[in-house]
Formats: structure tokens, C-alpha cells, sequence
């Protein structure tokens, strides 16, 4: 199973960004995906959740800015963000949701700062 996220990169507060996440080696499309993030000194946290079926979960801290989706086609989970702030600073992670520990990349770092 291989996982790569790509599309963090350093945003001005109040700017947006797409992150993709490709997958390969599972059958993408009955699995609920999820994106992660992981600020400096703190615990991963899941930030956004979409199931098998496009049910769509938010952390309180993201509801209304970001929006997750999928494309079975192209075996890929995206993260639009929008409206960021300094404290989404983190690398951003996708993984199956609940994870799984053998999964996990290397992410992306997003930064927002001025």
C-alpha cells in the first residue's frame, strides 16, 4: 500500500490550498479515507473523514472552511482549504480512517503564515 500526498506549500492567513493524496496497492474505493495533521509538539489529530459512500465528518476546527472529496477513478482524496489560519499550520496526512499504522507517509507540510 503506498500513500503519497502532495499540494502543501506556504499560504498567506485567509489564502487556500488543494491537497491530493493518490493511493495504490488497496481497493481505494471501500474504504473511508481521511486526511490528518500533525502541528509541531502536538498529537496527530484527524481533521476530516469521508466514507465508502461520501459521508463527510469534520473536526469543529475546520467545519466550513475545508472540504473533503474523492474520485474512485483516480484512486484520490483531496483536501480543498480555504479561509486558513496560522494555527492550521502542520504536515497534513491522508490515511484509511480508523488509520492504519502501516500506512503512513510522509505527508505534506502546509504553513500559513505572513
Amino acid at each position: 500500500v503506498q500513500l503519497v500526498e502532495s499540494g502543501g506549500g506556504l499560504v498567506q492567513p485567509g489564502g487556500s490550498l488543494t491537497l491530493s493524496c493518490a493511493a495504490s496497492g488497496i481497493i481505494f474505493r471501500i474504504h473511508n479515507m481521511a486526511w490528518y495533521r500533525q502541528a509541531p509538539g502536538k498529537q496527530r489529530e484527524l481533521v476530516a473523514r469521508i466514507s465508502s459512500g461520501n459521508i463527510t465528518n469534520y473536526d469543529d476546527s475546520v467545519k466550513g472552511r475545508f472540504t473533503i472529496s474523492r474520485d474512485n477513478a483516480k484512486n484520490t482524496v483531496y483536501l480543498q482549504m480555504n479561509s486558513l489560519k496560522p494555527e492550521d499550520t502542520a504536515v497534513y496526512y491522508c490515511n484509511t480512517a480508523p488509520s492504519e499504522y502501516a500506512y503512513w507517509a510522509r505527508g505534506t507540510q502546509v504553513t500559513v503564515s505572513s
